[in-house]
């Protein structure tokens, strides 16, 4: 029995990168996090660089392109041997983009780097669930093999949170007894889910969400150019990656449809409400499914959120600001939406890992969120 053709490297989808946006490796502008770029310079100027370093935050924020910034510049920088003619300090983590390490970079053909994301599995025709144990003896092996060339040598994980086990504690053991002259960063979403030995021997950089200035600067970049950066910035959590799915799967507009249907609670409109939860039916609409989901729970937290600190966030779409104020007065009634949005992404969780109809799923939470809306209504 004949095998099927391998997917041809070009084809196969990565791990580590956003649909819709240029690969980390390819940006070189960072917006919004000038202090995690110091602290990284002001670490190698004062000879303090340490062998791991971790870069934490929220998906999408730029700590892939904050590592890739990082790999060239330490690639692309002379070593001071100490000597009278030693470069001078540099201020800044920039590479020109003409310059050969970032070319060869670009090009995944930089010798002194290594990039470890989860594998392409040609049996099974998709990446990998989890970085295995198999990568990291790779990443091993590179360093043995590469140790002859000199000079430094540099490592991206990407993301550390998606191995498994074994992969984790083999790396542990790079991180406890490093290679000369080598760099490991680790790239991660969720560090909790770390082991405590591998956070404890690395050096964090934690990225926080972007502002709705910065949003608008680092979306330019991309070549999108929202009208107004704030909804964005507002229903991406300050995340540019979030951000470029959300305009790439409508989701302002969908935002703004959930809002026109929770103004009529607790009277739902049901023929909104059936328009709504339609959106996920058929082959093809999983992203926008997903996203509505997504849309509805931040919904909620928003509203718990609001009714706990005594004013509305800036408005992600029209209307929702006066929406909030009515549904969520108070922080009794805050703990209430609170509850229903832990209640309902179980629901949600459940749905999905048995296939339930996205319509009828869909429609099960307006209807208990219309329900929550009648019982808080004054009497």
């Amino acid at each position: 029995m004949s095998r099927a053709p391998a997917m041809a490297l070009e084809d196969r989808p990565v791990p580590d990168q956003v649909e819709g946006a240029a690969h980390p490796r390819e940006t070189l502008a960072l917006i919004g996090h000038g202090k995690a770029e110091a602290a990284f310079l002001d670490a190698f100027n004062t000879g303090r660089l340490h062998h791991g370093w971790l870069i934490t935050g929220a998906l999408g924020l730029g700590k892939a392109t904050l590592a890739w910034k990082i790999a060239r510049f330490l690639l692309a920088t002379p070593e001071d041997d100490g000597g009278m003619f030693a470069p001078a300090a540099p201020d800044s983590l920039d590479v020109a983009p003409d310059h050969p390490v970032s070319r060869r970079v670009a090009a995944l053909s930089e010798p002194r780097l290594f990039l470890l994301r989860r594998a392409w599995d040609d049996d099974k025709k998709k990446l990998k669930t989890v970085i295995t144990v198999d990568e990291v003896r790779k990443l091993k092996s590179f360093f043995s093999l590469s140790a002859a060339d000199g000079g430094r040598r540099v490592a991206i994980i990407d993301s550390a949170d998606e191995m498994n086990p074994s992969a984790a504690n083999a790396l542990l053991k790079l991180l406890e007894e490093p290679p000369p002259q080598v760099t490991l960063i680790l790239i991660s979403h969720q560090p909790s889910r770390l082991l405590p030995t591998i956070r404890s021997r690395c050096r964090e950089l934690r990225l926080s969400p972007l502002g709705a200035a910065d949003m608008a600067t680092a979306l330019a970049a991309t070549g999108e150019a929202p009208d107004d950066p704030t909804p964005l910035a507002e229903l991406s959590g300050g995340s540019v990656g979030e951000a470029i799915r959300i305009l790439h799967l409508d989701g302002l507009s969908l935002y703004a449809g959930i809002i026109a249907l929770f103004e009529t609670l607790p009277r739902l409109d049901r023929g909104r409400a059936m328009a709504l939860s339609e959106i996920g039916a058929g082959r093809g609409n999983e992203a926008r499914f997903d996203l509505v989901l997504m849309l509805i729970d931040l919904f909620l937290a928003r509203l718990a959120r609001a009714g706990s600190l005594g004013y509305a966030p800036p408005e992600a779409a029209k209307g929702e600001a006066a929406l909030i104020a009515r549904l969520s007065p108070n922080p009794q009634a805050a703990r209430h939406w609170a509850d229903l949005a832990q209640g309902l992404a179980v629901r949600a969780r459940r749905g999905r890992a048995v296939n339930l109809d996205p319509a009828a799923l869909l429609m099960d939470m307006v209807l208990r969120i219309d329900k929550m809306a009648g019982q808080l209504a004054p009497r």
